[in-house]
């Protein structure tokens, strides 16, 4: 073992003794009790997070206080208009006009309005409302709108589904609408995530027994990884009380603590072996994981929060709670690998190399450590440090390219498998009832109320021939032109006719008729209500056939609408102004985000390694990965560059608005845990006194493997969601696989290396009182293939 003046380098350094350490780990007897006491959490917190996922929003896409939601909130509550959240789409095979069919469809109605929980329903019976009836007549249409915020939606669109959906008599019933797609993502997710589950899971535990050696410290990523899903769970229960707290923050907060849990194990337990191998007790050994390993954990686990703590800036609540619960589960994994698993070495002590299934082919494959493929692969790269990082840099520009082509929108009830019935009758409502109310913009005057004028009662063809005779806006533009009596009503009919004039329109509804490119023309739509009222009125602006709402054609059709000039204040609603809102609160408070993200980071990391330029370099290199991982994402799920051999994918061709941000958020935090983990093993050997070439080779040889295989683990569970039916579960799980195997590949491996040799000794400018005391350690480890255990600066 090299010394300096006679004693072991593992001692020259030696831990002081945290608080925690001494109270929590200091004896076996102390360790016990610590993993009692973290039990009795962790049973307390299982029962007070039961049953969160009841308590969760699907929604949460949309700023609080938008235009769009002020708008939407108006309508129901001052109309009763709206969109219906629930689209019942009943068949007879004898037409819904037969008696029986018609007998059982004013049931329904019936059943349907005596809901305790429905705000209106609007179908064809039993008035027999045309519009409503498919054009081959055995097909009509039950909408229904619930009262309550999200949740309460969500579950009373889930009660009646189960109620009425299947045959009732003559007739057979499917779903369609907002609420039915969000209960159709959720059973899909749920399925998805099981079926995973049943098919990864015997593979990661297999990657872990190779990672770790034996079946015992397998076990503990698993463990820890529990407590920290289980103490989150807890914690997004309580925040469901206080605020809106998103479906998807369950998801990600699990795979997100999963990963952590992996990864925080993975240092530990490997420091945690090194010093057992050295001679150490299992208490010592634990007060010095710690001290080395522990400090990292700390770091790493504060710099996520920090980062995910970013997201509260966004007025979204599924950005917030993503924030809050992402921040969380941070939190909770380090308390489980800082508390829980020192508890747990120090009771296994040697035990933890128990059941070793692979020894025999590990201690064949054993290479001396200057032969370790990771550190031949660092030695290579610092002996060509420019072309190397030109090369790689090069390879990530080309892979981000295609994000400069992105066409942000939202995603519908298109992006659910076609097997789906959901889809199956979403289609079928699209294209048999010529349907393109769920388009509609609409556009709120409050305060504003319209009277219609008598001969306004006519028919279409009437109505036709008074607009051609005498359109309204030319009446209300022509100087000296006296006002009709109703100014209102005219300058609404006025207003109307401009909007129907502006491309991208159809036509647009309002109380006194339907207008067309200017002029009144048809008839109302088929979920038309009361467009006015004492407290204003409103409008329906249909789009053209050709106009996607959800995509940038209704971003740019929203802005066209919110530019007209109105004759009082007008709100503009609807889907395309949904996604318009989002996109803008997004893009407003994004350089907010990056800058408290960017400076959270610095500063972490400023402190850890007391250099200014290596916080910069991992802050860079982390946003080239992601800007690659979103280039990869474009390509493949709006581009369709896979098309050819993964078949085409469900969807619009557009990237969705809000996913990509949640997504990065994640992919962030395990790339700066992998950073701290490569930075902690370097910043050790160079305070050592290795030079920067040596210092780098060493630290990724000793961490390489570990956070490679963290990211192997994560890669695999986050690759099984690509086999899911939902569009969304594929684009998130692709693109997290995609990021932490570019992250720990071209980065960490190539990247990082180069970039390190080229800055030299400015790698740790100021922290000048770190340079090398004593070199013979790190190079007799280099060397001779026998490192010396360490015990400062990290893992």
């Amino acid at each position: 073992m090299p010394t300096r003046e006679g004693r072991p380098l593992m001692l020259l350094h030696r831990p002081r003794l945290s608080f925690l350490t001494r109270c929590a780990h200091g004896t076996p007897r102390r360790a016990l009790a610590t993993l009692v006491l973290l039990g009795l959490v962790a049973l307390l917190a299982a029962v007070g997070g039961h049953g969160v996922s009841e308590r969760l929003a699907p929604g949460g896409w949309t700023p609080a206080r938008a235009e769009s939601t002020r708008a939407d909130a108006f309508l129901a509550e001052r109309f009763g208009a709206g969109r219906p959240h629930l689209v019942l789409l009943a068949t007879a095979r004898g037409g819904v006009d037969e008696p029986g069919a018609a007998r059982a469809g004013r049931a329904l109605t019936e059943r349907l309005a005596a809901d305790p929980h429905t705000a209106w329903v609007r179908g064809y019976w039993p008035g027999s409302r045309p519009e409503l009836r498919g054009r081959d007549g055995r097909a009509a249409a039950v909408g229904v709108r619930f009262s309550g915020d999200e949740r309460a939606v969500l579950a009373a669109a889930k009660a009646v589904t189960a109620r009425e959906s299947g045959r009732s008599g003559p007739l057979e019933v499917t779903v369609a609408g907002e609420a039915a797609l969000f209960a159709e993502m959720e059973r899909l997710s749920t399925e998805g995530a099981t079926l995973a589950e049943m098919i990864i899971a015997p593979l990661v535990l297999l990657i872990m027994l190779w990672i770790f050696g034996s079946l015992v410290a397998a076990l503990l990523p698993v463990v820890v990884g529990a407590f920290a899903v289980v103490t989150t769970t807890a914690l997004l229960r309580l925040l469901s009380e206080v605020m809106t707290v998103s479906v998807f923050v369950l998801n990600i907060a699990t795979a997100l603590g999963f990963g952590l849990a992996v990864d925080y194990c993975l240092l530990m337990v490997s420091r945690y072996r090194e010093e057992l191998a050295a001679g150490a007790t299992p208490v010592r050994a634990a007060e010095r994981v710690l001290a080395t390993a522990g400090r990292a954990v700390a770091f790493s686990a504060t710099t996520v929060a920090a980062a995910l703590g970013a997201l509260l800036v966004f007025p979204l609540p599924l950005t917030r709670s993503l924030a809050l619960g992402g921040a969380a589960v941070a939190v909770c994994s380090a308390a489980g690998a800082l508390l829980l698993l020192p508890a747990l070495l120090v009771l296994l002590g040697p035990r933890i190399n128990r059941y070793d299934v692979f020894a025999r082919w590990r201690r064949r494959g054993r290479r001396a450590f200057a032969e370790g493929r990771w550190y031949r692969l660092a030695m290579w790269v610092t002996r060509r440090p420019a072309p190397v990082a030109l090369g790689t840099l090069l390879l990530l520009g080309l892979l981000a390219a295609p994000g400069a082509d992105a066409r942000f929108g939202m995603y519908d009830d298109r992006i659910l498998p076609a097997s789906s019935p959901v889809a199956r009758a979403s289609q079928r409502l699209r294209a048999d009832f010529d349907d393109e109310s769920g388009n509609a913009a609409s556009v709120v005057l409050p305060g504003l109320r319209v009277t219609p004028r008598p001969e306004e009662g006519a028919t279409a063809e009437a109505g036709a021939g008074a607009a051609e005779a005498a359109d309204p806006e030319d009446a209300a533009d022509a100087p000296g032109t006296p006002r009709p009596p109703d100014a209102s009503t005219t300058a609404v009919d006025t207003y109307a006719a401009r909007l129907s004039r502006l491309p991208g329109v159809r036509q647009v509804q309002t109380a006194t008729g339907l207008y067309a490119h200017g002029r009144r023309a048809a008839e109302p739509g088929p979920w038309a209500a009361g467009f006015t009222g004492p407290a204003g009125t409103w409008l329906s602006v249909t789009p053209d056939a050709g106009v996607s709402v959800l995509s940038p054609d209704g971003r740019l059709l929203t802005e066209r609408l919110r530019r007209a000039p109105a004759p009082t204040a007008a709100l503009v609603g609807g889907p395309g102004a949904r996604l318009t809102d989002t996109e803008d609160a997004l893009g407003d408070r994004l350089p907010a985000a990056v800058l408290i993200t960017v400076a959270a980071t610095l500063l972490l990391l400023f402190v850890y390694t007391r250099s200014l330029l290596v916080p910069v370099k991992a802050v860079l290199l982390n946003a080239l990965s992601l800007a690659a991982t979103f280039g990869i994402i474009v390509a493949v799920f709006q581009q369709g560059r896979l098309d050819v051999l993964l078949g085409p994918l469900d969807g619009p061709r557009t990237t969705d608005v809000v996913i990509p941000a949640v997504m990065f958020c994640t992919a962030f935090g395990l790339s700066m845990d992998y950073e701290v983990f490569l930075l902690s093993r370097i910043l050790e050997e160079h305070r050592r006194g290795s030079p920067t070439d040596l210092a780098v080779a060493v630290g990724l040889q000793r961490t390489a493997r570990l956070f490679t295989s963290a990211a192997l683990v994560f890669a695999v569970v986050m690759g099984s969601l690509a086999a899911c039916d939902l569009v969304m579960l594929q684009l998130i799980g692709f693109g997290l696989a995609v990021a932490v195997l570019l992250d720990c590949t071209l980065v960490r491996a190539l990247l990082v290396p180069a970039i390190m040799s080229l800055a030299g000794r400015a790698n740790w400018w100021p922290a000048t009182r770190h340079r090398a005391r004593d070199r013979s350690g790190p190079d007799t480890a280099g060397r001779s293939g026998r490192p010396a255990p360490t015990a400062v600066g990290g893992a």
